[in-house]
């Protein structure tokens, strides 16, 4: 091996940072460091790009000891001088100072709350329990023990972590999670409600009122709680720590912590490391949080794996702060099982599940994208007979009410796309459901925009009141105007919007796997590439995407390519999970 050229574990670097490698490469010999050195730089850039928060590298002695004369490199085995750009520690993981400070801050501030003593130990009551879940729920069989297991944990602890799969009741239990509390509480508390995306939170707040609505008949001992939740707005992490995008950082930090009691982050998976750093900072040894999410679907874009770390590392000790719901009240049977072989990566079951119940399940093993052509022509036909989106197209003079039925009708049914690009990408999967939407309406081909096309928004916009993830309906007026629609809070009417006036935004017929995190749809399209070698397959991948379907999914992928998604189950790079461990013991 060249001394000049470190070796580290076979995952090749991300294209998109190429540009960015070499410049940080420049950046290091400029400052006087070696070719080594710069070379460990743009590896770890690169293995940034692929979400990890380090690289592990393979040393010579030689290699080694020259290293430790590098004055923009702290060897750990040495000493740790903080004012240095590149950490490498003394399992061979070589960092981006950065990372290394965020994985520290979220170990300590971890460790930190575990330790601290001021919240009440408080013992839940049965009878509220039994209140809140039915006296059934307390056997160990019924489906929904495991939510009042975790109710009655929440109370003792200062942190809760609440784990499962889509429909397993993880909104429900916060639900009653806050009520146990607000019931034991000898005052009033402050609580905080967050996700990542606006799209989540705007989720969360509804699924919060829709269990409220359920919760009525409950006693009048439980009024004034009640009341309390039905008031709670939710917000994203950002506008939760008031983001400032002139100095570039979060208000509310460890100097300047939220006013907060209870503080809930629901699609904490979502999360990346320095949002995790920011989070746990900003939140007060005194107030109780709560974490919410699915620890086996897609990690963050942002490197870092930090809520499926948390978890492993919390279930492998039996932690009394976790736990997992797995039964799930919404799939059809057949997809809880699919959900539950993809989860483990059990290729037999997995295969089995595929073909038990063709009506619910429809698994084509294609290999070429013409294909598909069928399956999109029938997707494009049910969607141009829809009457809501016919009038979108055609023209009404009541936008309002037709907005609201072609935003219900687009929520039923939805492709999934592992790509964006190419052949088997959502741009392009978007342009041909397009073109036989158009068609079909007699709509013109040119510009983008026309009456009846999806759209959902890439950029949170926070004065339209807008967000990542949001789907929008073009509708056209009788007077021939244009007005793009998106859902209003609650029971408020859609909103409308100018075209030229929105973030930016794409179609939204297709949407990658990615964006449709936290969502459910009753039918399903999933379009995974052909090639069981492409680095976009994964286990997770494939769990997020097929557990999005509540009653029917379409799976268009070759067996080789369930075998390698199964197969790859992604394992960021990095020490948080080693620190989660030691802040256990």
């Amino acid at each position: 091996m060249s001394e000049s050229r470190p070796m580290r574990a076979e995952r090749p670097s991300a294209a998109n940072a190429a540009p960015l490698q070499a410049a940080l490469a420049r950046w290091v010999r400029a400052h006087g460091g070696s070719e080594l050195l710069a070379g460990l730089a743009a590896l770890a850039v690169a293995a940034e790009a692929q979400g990890d928060s380090a690289v592990s590298v393979v040393l010579s002695e030689e290699q080694r000891l020259a290293l430790r004369s590098e004055t923009l490199l702290s060897d750990l085995r040495v000493e740790d001088r903080a004012d240095t750009p590149f950490v490498l520690d003394t399992a061979d993981r070589f960092y981006l100072r950065r990372n290394y400070r965020h994985e520290q801050r979220i170990a300590e501030a971890w460790h930190a709350r575990l330790r601290h003593s001021a919240m009440t130990d408080t013992t839940a009551r049965e009878a509220d329990l039994d209140a809140l879940f039915g006296a059934d729920s307390a056997a160990p069989a019924r489906p929904d023990h495991a939510q009042r297991v975790a109710a009655g944990r929440v109370l003792s602890q200062p942190a809760f972590v609440l784990t499962g799969g889509p429909g397993t009741g993880k909104t429900r239990t916060v639900l009653r999670m806050l009520l146990m509390c607000l019931r034991q509480a000898s005052e009033p508390l402050r609580i905080r409600l967050a996700a990542p995306t606006g799209k989540a939170a705007q989720r969360l707040r509804q699924s919060l009122q829709d269990g409220l609505h359920q919760l009525q008949s409950l006693d009048p001992t439980w009024q004034d709680a009640l009341a309390t939740l039905s008031v709670l707005q939710a917000e994203t992490v950002h506008r939760l720590l008031a983001w400032s995008p002139r100095e570039r950082r979060f208000r509310h930090d460890a100097r300047r912590p939220l006013p907060a009691d209870i503080v809930v982050v629901d699609e904490a998976s979502m999360l990346d490391l320095a949002q995790w750093c920011a989070l746990l900072q900003a939140v007060p040894l005194t107030a109780r949080l709560i974490l919410v999410g699915d620890a086996d679907q897609l990690t963050s874009v942002g490197a870092g794996s930090v809520f499926s770390d948390l978890v492993e590392v919390l279930e492998r000790q039996h932690d009394p702060r976790c736990v997992r719901l797995q039964h799930s009240f919404r799939a059809e049977g057949h997809l809880s099982a699919l959900n539950m072989a993809v989860q483990s990566g059990d290729w037999l079951s997995t295969l089995q599940a595929l073909n038990a119940d063709p009506a619910h399940i429809d698994w084509q093993p294609i290999q070429r994208a013409e294909a598909l052509l069928p399956a999109i022509q029938r997707s494009a036909a049910r969607l141009a007979s829809e009457p809501a989106l016919h009038a979108a197209a055609n023209g009404t003079d009541d936008p309002a009410d037709v907005a609201r039925a072609a935003l219900a009708t687009l929520g039923s049914e939805q492709w999934l796309c592992a790509l964006r690009e190419g052949q088997w990408g959502s741009a392009l999967l978007n342009a041909r459901i397009e073109d036989l939407l158009r068609q079909a309406w007699h709509v013109g081909s040119t510009g983008d925009w026309f009456g009846g096309r999806a759209v959902i928004v890439q950029q949170n916009d926070y004065e339209l009141g807008l967000f990542n993830g949001d789907i929008g309906i073009c509708v056209r007026e009788t007077d021939g105007r244009l007005g793009v629609w998106f859902a209003g809070t609650e029971n408020d009417s859609p909103r409308r919007f100018a075209a030229l006036d929105l973030p930016h935004c794409e179609s939204a017929f297709a949407i990658s796997i990615h964006k449709s995190q936290g969502s459910e749809y009753p039918h399903i399209h999933v379009l995974l590439p052909p090639d069981p070698e492409h680095r976009i397959l994964s286990r997770q991948l494939l769990y997020t995407a097929v557990s999005r379907a509540r009653q029917t999914v379409h799976l268009y992928a070759s067996e080789a390519t369930l075998a390698a998604a199964l197969e790859r189950r992604i394992t960021r790079e990095g020490g948080l999970r080693e620190r989660f461990q030691a802040a256990a013991l």
